[in-house]
């Protein structure tokens, strides 16, 4: 009788551990969700500020009149930073990308200066680009502004795509993990339908029965929850520490709404799953449990 006692308290031990891994994987799931969404915006502005606009400049500009247009570019509310390259640093960086030395084949450099333009991701769409494109051309030092217009397009097109799926793929995840953790604990509970059984037998009342299994779904919930804001912080570091110029978790208010919302939702599918499976037994005949 000892022995069976003892194995049963051990299978009882081993279902409690792997219901919490379980539930604590799952989290850890949707977490990785929450920093991916939380993170998307700057992901996204990341990749729109790094579009460049190329203004062209006249030949025999004086440097005062680029100083001063560069000036005045940086003073807009939607220049996020210049930078001017002249007619040989032009050239270099294209022979760099041909592999070959056109400024010698042709006899002179047809590289003319420019300023390269780095716009806010507020600014970095097709309509507005092209405000600015007639803005830039205004000034008298300017020949003509380039920018890649498909790529302009292509950017935003995907930006808003990527968002949508992101939102579905949210939303079929959290269906999933509250199946996947609702399955475990089911599980669990099957494991003591018995006990259950023979607590009603007893003449135990619904409330007492369901008590310890809620007491344990809570703590359940609470570690597999603290498991994965633990992994969750340990991904936040290696990602500040790899991709620091891509993703930056500056927020602290943010992170930490992020955590406590993992937290109550580990708390919330562990005590509602837990309290349908509990009421399925206590609902069913003793010879149905066989």
């Amino acid at each position: 009788m000892a022995y069976k006692e003892k194995g049963t308290k051990r299978r009882l031990r081993s279902s409690y551990i792997t219901s919490v891994i379980s539930i604590s994987l799952v989290l850890f799931m949707l977490g990785l969700m929450g920093l991916l969404i939380l993170n998307a915006q700057q992901l996204s502005n990341y990749v729109k500020e790094n579009i460049g606009v190329s203004i062209i400049l006249k030949k025999n500009v004086k440097e005062v009149e680029i100083r001063r247009l560069q000036k005045t570019l940086d003073a807009t509310n939607y220049v996020k930073a210049t930078q001017f390259v002249d007619e040989e640093t032009a050239a270099k960086e294209l022979q760099k990308e041909l592999g070959e030395d056109f400024v010698s084949f042709l006899g002179y450099n047809p590289l003319m200066a420019s300023i390269d333009v780095k716009l806010y991701a507020a600014y970095a769409n097709p309509d507005s680009i092209a405000k600015i494109e007639k803005d830039f051309t205004k000034y008298n030092p300017v020949q003509e502004v380039y920018y890649q217009k498909s790529l302009v397009h292509l950017v935003n097109d995907n930006v808003k795509r990527i968002g949508l799926i992101l939102l579905a793929f949210s939303a079929l995840l959290l269906i999933i993990s509250f199946t996947l953790i609702n399955n475990t604990i089911r599980l669990s509970i099957y494991s003591q339908r018995f006990i259950i059984n023979t607590m009603q037998l007893v003449g135990a009342t619904r409330s007492f029965i369901l008590k310890p299994f809620m007491g344990k779904s809570l703590v359940h919930g609470i570690l597999g929850a603290l498991i994965a804001n633990a992994m969750l912080s340990g991904v936040i570091y290696i990602s500040q520490k790899e991709l620091s110029q891509v993703i930056t978790f500056d927020n602290v208010e943010i992170l930490g709404i992020l955590f406590i919302l993992i937290l109550l939702l580990g708390i919330f599918i562990t005590w509602i799953s837990t309290l349908f499976a509990v009421n399925k037994y206590l609902r069913l005949e003793s010879r149905s449990l066989y």
